[in-house]
C-alpha cells in the first residue's frame, strides 16, 4: 500500500471512528456573495476550541478599497461562542478572494496554515508579477507549511490534511473528525468542479485529487469553498456528502472516467474568463493574506502584469 494510500485510509477511519462519537464537530458557515465564497468557522463545543477556514477579506475593485466586515462577522460569533482560535486553515492561495487570515490572527489568536506546496506558487507567480528577491518564496509567511498525511487537531476532534491539486499545485482539504473541506476541487453535484486552467492546474491531477476525497467514507460531510448555484436551484448551498457527490456530480459523478473527465475540464476552462479578484487575490493570498508592504510615501500598491493572465 502506498503511503498516499496509507494517508486516505487514516483519513477515513477517522471519520468512520467520528460517527461513533455522540459528540460531533460543529460548523458555522458565513458565506459572501460577492465572490460566491463560503467560510468556515469548525469548532469542539465541549472545548470550545476552533479553526477559522478560508475567510474574507472585502475588495471593492473598482476604489481599490478593503473593509473587514466579513472578517468581523465570523469574529463576532467567535466571541459570542467564547471560541479560542487554535487555526487559521487556507485550502489553498485562492483567486477569487482575499484572505483576512491575518486580520483574524491578530485579533483572535491562532496559526496560520496552508499546504506545502504553496512554495510552488509563490514561484511561478512571483515571476508573473515580478516581485523581487525581497519576497520570500519559501511559504514562510504562513505558521505551518502541511504535508500530505499531516495530522493536527481541533479540539478533542483528529484532523489529516490530504494534498488534492489539480485546481493548482497547492491545494489540500482538511479532514476534521466527519468533515471534510476540500476548498474548489469540488461544487454542489449541481454545479460540478473546479477549473484547473490557472498557472500550475492540472486537469488529470484534478481528476485523481477528487477521486480520491471521494474515495472517503459516504457519510463524510463535506464543506465547499464556493457556490455559484446549479442551474435549477435559487438558494445557495455549501453543505454536500461524498454520497451525493459520488452519485451526482455533473462532471465526476461513478463512471465517468479520466479522460472524458480531462476532455470535458479542458474545453469547458477553455471558455471561461479569468476570475474578477484573480490578480489582487493571488498577489495578497500568496503572502499569507497580508497585503503588499507600503512604499516610500506610505501607500500600498497592487501590481497588473498586462497581457499575462
Amino acid at each position: 500500500m502506498s503511503v498516499i494510500d496509507q494517508n486516505l485510509n487514516h483519513a477515513s477511519l477517522q471519520v468512520r471512528e467520528a460517527r461513533e462519537n455522540p459528540s460531533r464537530l460543529e460548523v458555522q458557515t458565513f458565506f459572501d456573495e460577492a465572490t460566491f465564497t463560503a467560510s468556515h468557522v469548525a469548532y469542539d463545543a465541549e472545548t470550545r476550541v476552533g479553526a477559522i477556514i478560508d475567510s474574507v477579506l472585502d475588495f471593492d475593485a473598482a476604489s481599490a478599497r478593503t473593509s473587514t466586515r466579513s472578517a468581523d462577522s465570523i469574529m463576532a460569533f467567535v466571541l459570542e461562542k467564547n471560541l479560542k482560535i487554535d487555526w487559521l486553515l487556507e485550502t489553498h492561495a485562492h483567486a477569487d478572494h482575499l484572505s483576512a487570515a491575518p486580520y483574524l490572527q491578530e485579533k483572535l489568536g491562532g496559526r496560520l496554515a496552508i499546504g506545502r506546496e504553496i512554495v510552488v506558487v509563490q514561484n511561478v507567480f512571483g515571476k508573473i508579477f515580478n516581485f523581487g528577491t525581497e519576497f520570500a518564496r519559501d511559504g514562510s509567511q504562513f505558521d505551518a507549511l502541511f504535508a500530505d498525511g499531516d495530522n493536527f487537531s481541533v479540539g478533542g476532534f483528529p484532523a489529516t490534511v490530504l494534498h488534492v491539486p489539480g485546481h493548482t499545485p497547492a491545494d489540500v482539504a482538511y479532514v476534521i473528525g466527519d468533515a471534510a473541506f476540500i476548498g474548489d476541487t469540488l461544487f454542489m453535484p449541481d454545479y460540478g468542479t473546479a477549473r484547473a486552467d490557472f498557472p500550475g492546474g492540472d486537469a488529470r491531477q484534478l481528476y485523481h485529487s477528487i477521486r480520491r476525497i471521494l474515495s472517503l467514507p459516504d457519510e463524510t460531510r463535506v464543506f465547499l469553498c464556493h457556490d455559484y448555484l446549479g442551474p435549477d436551484r435559487r438558494a445557495f448551498a455549501w453543505e454536500t456528502s461524498i454520497v451525493d457527490e459520488r452519485k451526482q456530480n455533473v462532471h465526476l459523478h461513478d463512471g465517468v472516467g479520466e479522460e472524458e473527465f480531462v476532455a470535458m475540464r479542458t474545453a469547458r476552462d477553455k471558455t471561461l474568463k479569468a476570475p474578477a479578484l484573480i490578480i489582487p487575490s493571488v498577489q495578497v493570498n500568496m503572502r499569507g493574506g497580508r497585503l503588499p508592504p507600503p512604499e516610500a510615501n506610505g501607500r500600498r500598491y497592487l501590481k497588473y502584469p498586462l497581457d499575462t493572465l
